[in-house]
């Protein structure tokens, strides 16, 4: 089965191939301004932050950006593992995969062609999203490291159990145990690892999922919020190309609504600022809905 990171890099890819030349420079152009001189990306206050590097990195590969390899190494380099939570830690270490891919000529190889990677156990992280090692999103980025580094779950079956304590009555899943009501973005994380683990339908899941979507194709990211936003449909978008599933109206003009003058993706239509983790889910969003099921 395809690795989580390598589904999105297709996805990423079928997007690109559909840009024409001119959106493809405005979008990459927009990409490039975020780059610092040392190669790592910036955030949303113009800092250098790992995990905006990894969006950054990523949408090289698939623009076709260069990237100098001996500033990509040293910047990697002065990273400490030891000190990073586990967001950034699988920042890190996707960020040393997309390197040593891009230095070896292999761009579009996601996996197969580096060997297996030690990785800290999960436990030993001083702090994971919501403080909770069981939580759909947690988990989510817990395989997705796992299989970016070539290792496999010790135990499929406990985190089964464990995503199952985080559903809602409603079908979807929550980040909180207990919680009034499920989202958008723990449902996506949830769908995704199950898939990864077994491949079987999740119904009442997707049906959720399909629930959050507006006529103008957006999906919000919890039923009480007042607009959808970009992140909540391109996660929402690739859940159900996954799962083989359409989504219940079209969603490239909301999409594109989104795409702003600056050339990067806004989060919603409230929003004015770009950047390149935003990027990353216009062009996740685009691809997504462009997927034949």
């Amino acid at each position: 089965m395809q690795s989580i990171s390598a589904n999105i890099l297709d996805t990423l890819i079928v997007a690109k191939d559909q840009l024409g030349e001119e959106a493809k420079g405005y979008l990459s152009t927009f990409v490039q301004s975020q780059m610092l001189e040392d190669q790592s990306f910036m955030n949303k206050n113009g800092e250098s932050d790992l995990y905006y590097t990894s969006f950054g990195w990523m949408m090289s590969m698939v623009l076709g950006i260069h990237l100098d390899h001996d500033k990509m190494n040293e910047y990697l380099a002065g990273r400490n593992e030891d000190e990073l939570d586990l967001i950034h830690y699988a920042a890190y270490k996707r960020c040393r995969l997309i390197h040593s891919l891009r230095k070896n000529g292999r761009v579009l190889t996601w996996l197969n062609s580096l060997g297996k990677q030690s990785v800290k156990a999960l436990e030993e992280f001083k702090h994971v999203p919501h403080e909770d090692a069981r939580t759909p999103y947690t988990q989510f980025i817990w395989l997705s490291l796992l299989e970016d580094t070539g290792n496999k779950l010790a135990d499929k079956t406990k985190t089964e159990a464990c995503l199952e304590r985080y559903r809602h009555k409603d079908g979807g899943y929550m980040n909180v145990e207990g919680g009034s009501t499920a989202t958008t973005n723990a449902t996506t994380a949830a769908l995704s690892v199950l898939g990864q683990l077994n491949g079987t339908s999740q119904d009442d899941a997707i049906r959720f999922l399909k629930s959050m979507q507006e006529a103008t194709g957006g999906f919000k990211a919890v039923p009480s919020s007042p607009v959808p936003d970009l992140l909540s449909t391109a996660t929402a978008l690739f859940a159900l190309k996954c799962y083989e599933e359409k989504p219940k109206y079209e969603a490239l003009e909301f999409i594109e609504a989104h795409w702003s003058q600056s050339g990067g993706f806004v989060a919603t239509l409230l929003d004015h600022k770009s950047d390149v983790e935003y990027c990353f889910y216009g062009l996740l969003a685009i691809g997504s809905a462009l997927s034949k099921n």
